[in-house]
């Protein structure tokens, strides 16, 4: 339960003070009933607010799919870099949602696709938990080309879970198995199971190669929408959150 002024106001309609200007010059209702005490009690996940008999909405449950760019980072703060969070419009940046949307799990600074943004928690923790072994699909541009005799060795590789290197301050480890579709002699699909650091450019680093390009293009279910540009993005809709979920 929050005090009405700060839900409005974290949703960027105004100041405290405007609001408490909108409760006696406007007609603000909680459920129907109008409301005039800027400290009644809302509950954000359940009520209904409505300003003139237009509802608010409150963000509690919001989905969001980008089509990240390169040279974006993925974090809500980055120093002189330009973030994620950064290519959202005003309406998407309020206080209320800089504290509740979130990113579900994160792309390299170098690594274009499909990035979610949300503010359910539960359905965060289930694509992230490790427990869940929810895929991921990446394009990948490789600095080689390769045989196809020796795709057929790295494709079985992967498949066996390969053993990688560490990077940083990571330790190595073998992976899942993996399982590699083909494009031609220097692209393929990737899609993997876990989501360790550098995974993608790690394994093909341990088979002698390197990833010059590299782009998600679904996770579980959901698919990157082709129609987003670079640093466009949308709301899911419920199907696509079903499939998530």
């Amino acid at each position: 339960m929050d005090r009405l002024d700060k839900i409005l106001a974290h949703e960027g309609i105004g100041s405290r003070k405007d609001i408490r200007k909108i409760l006696h010059r406007c007609t603000v209702t909680v459920n129907g009933t109008q409301v005039f005490d800027p400290g009644f009690q809302v509950d954000s996940a359940k009520d209904l607010i409505q300003i003139e008999g237009e509802t608010i909405d409150l963000h509690t449950k919001l989905y969001i799919m980008m089509n990240k760019p390169q040279h974006v980072v993925s974090s809500t703060k980055e120093g002189d870099h330009q973030t994620v969070f950064d290519l959202l419009d005003d309406n998407l940046r309020t206080p209320y949602l800089i504290e509740k949307l979130h990113l579900v799990g994160r792309l390299d600074m170098d690594t274009e696709g499909l990035l979610l943004f949300t503010t359910d928690g539960e359905l965060t923790h289930r694509i992230t938990s490790p427990k869940t072994h929810i895929s991921k699909t990446y394009y990948c541009g490789l600095e080689h080309p390769e045989t196809p005799e020796h795709q057929k060795v790295i494709t079985e590789q992967f498949e066996q879970g390969i053993a990688v290197g560490p990077e940083d301050n990571e330790e190595g480890f073998t992976c899942q198995p993996a399982f590699l579709e083909w494009k031609d002699d220097s692209t393929a699909l990737l899609t993997i199971y876990e989501g360790k650091y550098h995974q993608v450019k790690r394994m093909f680093a341990a088979v002698g190669n390197k990833i010059v390009y590299l782009k998600r293009m679904s996770m579980g279910e959901l698919k990157l929408d082709p129609s987003l540009g670079l640093g466009e993005y949308r709301i899911l809709t419920e199907e696509e959150i079903n499939l998530l979920k």
